[in-house]
């Protein structure tokens, strides 16, 4: 019995190069900090200090420049950002998704979406963000526009995939007793798909949510990232960077929430 459950690994052409690769990464690493030039910097005073000002950021948070109604107004300016980027991105990508998968569309066009869109999600957002500002100027319209182009690649891709997993003899039932293309969507698709849109919505709107906390800081678009941004780069003040922290902290905390109700809410209707 004791044979028969030992079960020898044997190194496979895969095993060795992520053994490799994961060699050389850490060597790599290590070696980068024993080569680091620190110029005099005392390492353990350093270490000291940071962990001091993560103390006094996260433990005495304090806003000097800003009051809390201003706070929670910038607050809701950031999460509107995330919310009409959101619902911007997703009506087309939801449109698009019923031709992009592979059961309900034709292959050419299939294909050529998809290639799309993967072109767009390699694109980090904030590069989006950056084109777009050639044109419209750094400010809420390049935000707007760069994190909706993205968001619309990603839903897309991600809704394409939900309409895969269909079960195809439902489809092929549907077409068999003469339903339309819309009968099909309408009856079939998007009643046993809703679950994951859902989940992929809500997902992507955390996303944006957080993406527009730095585009308020790197496009100008305001919000509690500019104010992120004030406070550490103009005035240099960690306790007003700790309060804004909680409020993007609690934030995502109320959004994770909110997206698991509303996940467990769609699976059951």
């Amino acid at each position: 019995m004791t044979r028969d459950l030992l079960r020898i690994r044997r190194w496979t052409a895969d095993s060795v190069a992520l053994t490799v690769t994961l060699t050389v990464l850490v060597g790599v690493t290590l070696a980068g900090f024993l080569l680091l030039d620190f110029k005099g910097i005392d390492l353990g005073k350093a270490f000291g200090r940071t962990f001091t000002d993560l103390g006094t950021m996260f433990f005495r948070p304090a806003g000097q420049h800003f009051t809390l109604t201003e706070a929670l107004y910038d607050l809701a300016v950031t999460l509107a950002l995330g919310l009409l980027t959101t619902v911007i991105g997703a009506v087309p990508a939801l449109l698009l998704g019923l031709v992009a998968a592979r059961n309900l569309g034709p292959a050419w066009l299939s294909w050529g979406l998809r290639a799309f869109v993967a072109v767009i999600r390699a694109v980090p957002t904030v590069l989006w963000v950056l084109i777009f500002a050639v044109g419209a100027g750094l400010g809420a319209v390049a935000a707007v526009v760069g994190m909706t182009f993205h968001s619309f690649g990603y839903l897309l891709k991600a809704y394409s995939e939900a309409f895969e997993e269909i079960d195809e003899g439902t489809i092929e039932a549907l077409k068999a007793s003469g339903a339309g293309r819309i009968a099909i969507v309408a009856q079939a698709v998007l009643p046993s798909s809703l679950g994951a849109i859902t989940s992929w919505t809500f997902l992507r709107f955390e996303i944006n949510f957080t993406t527009a906390v730095a585009m308020g800081a790197a496009a100008g678009a305001g919000g509690t990232g500019f104010d992120l941004f004030m406070a550490a780069g103009y005035y240099f003040n960690i306790r007003e960077v700790g309060a804004l922290t909680w409020g993007i902290l609690l934030t995502a905390v109320a959004l994770e929430w909110a997206a698991t109700r509303l996940r467990a809410f769609a699976r059951s209707a």
